[in-house]
């Protein structure tokens, strides 16, 4: 069981943290529209998946701004922003940032995302919400890159992330 850390107390995160090397596991979550998308549907394009508890939280807004500007600079590259939020407030939230170069998925609806890629915090003050973390897959669908942020109130590495799509 992996861990993370929110306000230097530690959290635990159900399950394994997916590693680089791994073929990511498909799955479909639900668009602004309230659509599903799945992983399969973006094969043939590199992949981010920017992974966070909740768009109400400074940090959580700061890194969808954040990979939006990325994203923008980045061919053959799909940046999606997965968290339990919503749909609506993913909704409500791009249109209010003018986010319009990232996909918002909401993993409200059941499913085995959060199990599948070892991200459902078990405890703490945000028990039932996704990890901070970010995963790269390349055009494959074969993890690249990741990183489960160790302090949920910090950003994740960019840099890191950028140079895994652009294979540096």
């Amino acid at each position: 069981m992996a861990t993370t850390n929110f306000k230097g107390q530690p959290v635990k995160i159900s399950g394994e943290f997916i590693k680089v090397g791994a073929l990511a596991p498909d799955f479909s979550l639900t668009k602004t529209d309230l659509s599903a998308l799945s992983l399969s549907e973006l094969k043939g394009k590199n992949v981010i998946l920017n992974i966070f508890p909740s768009l109400d939280t400074s940090v959580c807004a700061t890194s969808v701004r954040q990979f939006n500007k990325l994203a923008s600079s980045l061919p053959d590259t799909v940046v999606l922003a997965i968290s339990k939020d919503l749909p609506f407030a993913h909704g409500r939230f791009c249109s209010t940032e003018g986010i319009t170069n990232v996909v918002a998925l909401s993993d409200f609806r059941p499913s085995d995302f959060a199990d599948n890629y070892g991200l459902l915090m078990t405890d703490g003050p945000l028990y039932g919400l996704l990890a901070r973390a970010v995963v790269v897959l390349d055009k494959d669908g074969k993890v690249v890159y990741t990183e489960l942020v160790p302090e949920i109130t910090q950003e994740p590495d960019y840099e890191k992330a950028l140079s895994a799509v652009l294979g540096k």
